[in-house]
């Protein structure tokens, strides 16, 4: 896992471009904290900098071949779960290597195979080539996206970067947002390569982009398919397992310590009994940590969205598995320190507006990181088997719209509120959701003979594994990056989402549950009680004193009437919602509230040019 850079200028020699190669680089410095590296070769640069997981020393970057008709050159994100088995298939076709690590057999892939090398591999990765042989630049990114992967086209080339701060430290690239950025920020619609500042753009998953002197063109090479599913229910069941144990088994593999995220809900439960029971072959202990907040287990208050908190479940796994078990609890002043917003949105490049939620989930990687380098997630189970109660409601199954926006508004209302009016009439997101929501399915291919609350449910399923996931995985990954922690996300794997997504949803919730097959799938290592829990999401902190911090800060902002988020934003619906009794604050003002100081924030750590117009 690492961060990756560079610069392709077909007009100039970039050696004279060094000192900014290196800045480019410098801005990942905590996606890679191990080492760096960089590369120049006449027109290209490539900047690497490392977080060092297989092969410590053997697996520097970026990594060069050398062949007759000119240098490859290669920088790489990610891990390459079958990296063994390619391996072996290159040395029988006179490969010889020389380090242990993945990087090197992904080179080599490449040398055999070309551009189709991403179709054989499995694995979360997002990679760049430069192909001395041809003069040309190869971009390519993970199937499920779930390592990020910018790009912006100059006059005579590329940038690109895992993340946009490392395009935006290019004199060439204006840290410039207009109204479709916005749009995309307020929208939560997720548009496949939108990275929201004007020019840059997404390689989008499941895609290879290649640079060269007359152009750019991209190829899909994996996208979602429809296929009968013909495996009876039990069959469906073994297979799911069957498929769980090899994705286990492969994403345990490391040369650094590592562990599980555990909220004692299915997925991660699931995830971390699979993990333990196969560590224990080998005679070692699965470590395993989570979050909590300062009282929540014992003044938790049920409401629709989490009806019950998740230590005691937690716990009940940690048991049950035998874990090395800590609980990560925080307390409200860490939720709303500004230092930490501002950590969250220098990971993040943008103001998403997630609040506690980001925050917590950024100070419980960081504490992780003291113990472990590489945790395993169960992100994305809720996507793969339909979890969220979205799945369930007549009202979002229905609508002709994203299905999570339908449940947003019932608990949250609408964050978007916070905007000054012209503004909002400006954006006009509902037409951008409504245009959006018909692109996305559009795509969606019917069964022959599929009834139509079956396509209804296949185009939902769709949905999620489409644009979903992809808040969530970006979420993670940076927030996970920001202080040297690799997540690795399981359920993501695309044989898994490949089998799961074909499966009708009369067998995806074949008990009137939601995830009945990864529930049954993993029964045998479940306690009872996570077995019967209903799916909770992501916790949020009950505590007022939270609110009461986030007025506070809403208080010092309104001090400054000449701050630019006032451009964007409407002062008095500030000003009403920091004077809200804090314990009866709503949601939506809450919301509100973050959404205003993450904007605020991030006008002043990357001082974008917006243009409302």
């Amino acid at each position: 896992m690492c961060g990756i850079t560079g610069w392709v200028s077909f007009e100039r020699d970039l050696h004279s471009a060094s000192a900014t190669v290196d800045a480019m680089t410098e801005t990942m410095s905590c996606r890679g904290p191990d080492d760096r590296g960089t590369w120049i070769n006449g027109p290209a640069a490539l900047g690497h900098r490392r977080l060092a997981i297989i092969d410590l020393p053997g697996g520097r970057q970026p990594m060069t071949a050398d062949t007759p008709q000119g240098t490859v050159a290669l920088v790489y994100s990610g891990e390459t779960y079958n990296f063994t088995e390619l391996r072996r298939e290159l040395t029988g076709r006179g490969h010889r290597f020389t380090t242990d690590s993945d990087t090197e057999v992904v080179l080599h892939g490449y040398l055999e195979w070309g551009e189709a090398v991403a179709e054989r591999l499995n694995g979360m990765y997002a990679f760049a080539v430069w192909d001395g042989r041809h003069d040309k630049l190869v971009m390519i990114r993970d199937r499920m996206g779930i390592k990020p992967f910018y790009y912006y086209e100059t006059p005579d080339g590329v940038l690109f970067g895992s993340e946009p701060k490392a395009i935006l430290a290019n004199p060439l690239a204006r840290a410039r947002v207009g109204l479709d950025g916005l749009r995309e920020l307020f929208a939560f619609v997720k548009t496949p390569g939108h990275a929201v500042w004007e020019g840059m753009r997404e390689v989008e998953p499941g895609t290879v982009v290649t640079v060269g002197r007359n152009g750019l063109r991209r190829h899909v090479y994996w996208q979602l398919e429809t296929r009968p599913h013909t495996d009876s229910k039990d069959d469906s069941i073994a297979h799911v397992r069957t498929l769980l144990d090899d994705i286990v088994r492969r994403q345990l593999v490391s040369d650094v310590p590592r562990c599980t995220l555990l909220s004692g809900g299915l997925d991660s439960s699931a995830m971390t009994a699979i993990a333990a029971r196969q560590l224990a072959e080998n005679g070692e202990t699965v470590r395993s940590f989570a979050v909590d907040f300062l009282g929540q287990a014992d003044n938790f208050v049920a409401d629709e969205l989490r009806t019950t908190p998740d230590t005691p479940y937690v716990h009940d796994v940690a048991r049950a598995s035998g874990t090395d078990h800590r609980d990560i609890v925080l307390d409200s002043n860490a939720l709303a320190d500004p230092e930490v917003r501002a950590q969250v949105i220098r990971a993040r490049d943008i103001p998403m507006g997630f609040g506690d939620m980001d925050a917590s989930l950024y100070l419980l990687f960081r504490s992780i990181r003291e113990h472990s380098t590489v945790a395993l997630s169960g992100e994305s189970a809720d996507e793969v088997f339909g979890g969220y109660l979205q799945f369930f409601d007549e009202e979002a199954r229905r609508a002709d719209t994203f299905p999570w926006l339908v449940r947003f508004a019932q608990h949250f209302g609408d964050d978007s509120d916070v905007l000054r009016s012209d503004l909002t009439a400006a954006l006009d997101i509902p037409s951008y959701i409504q245009d959006s929501y018909g692109t996305a399915v559009a795509g969606v291919q019917r069964l022959e003979g599929e009834s139509d609350f079956e396509f209804r449910m296949r185009k939902i399923c769709h949905l999620h594994l489409t644009r979903f996931v992809r808040v969530l995985l970006d979420r993670k990954d940076r927030a996970s990056m920001a202080v040297g922690l690799e997540v690795r996300v399981p359920f993501c794997d695309h044989r898994l989402v490949e089998y799961v997504y074909n499966t009708p949803w009369s067998l995806k919730s074949f008990d009137g549950r939601e995830k009945s097959l990864l529930r049954e799938a993993t029964a045998d290592v479940l306690p009872k009680s996570v077995y019967d829990r209903v799916k909770s999401p992501y916790p949020s902190t009950q505590d007022p004193k939270y609110a009461l911090a986030l007025q506070g800060h809403a208080k010092d902002l309104l001090a400054q009437p000449s701050h630019p988020v006032f451009d964007l934003v409407d002062r008095g619906r500030v000003a009403r919602a920091a004077q809200h009794e804090a314990p009866q604050i709503t949601q939506a003002s809450r919301r509100g509230l973050e959404r205003t100081l993450d904007l605020a924030l991030w006008l002043d750590l990357y001082k974008p040019d917006i243009s409302l117009s």
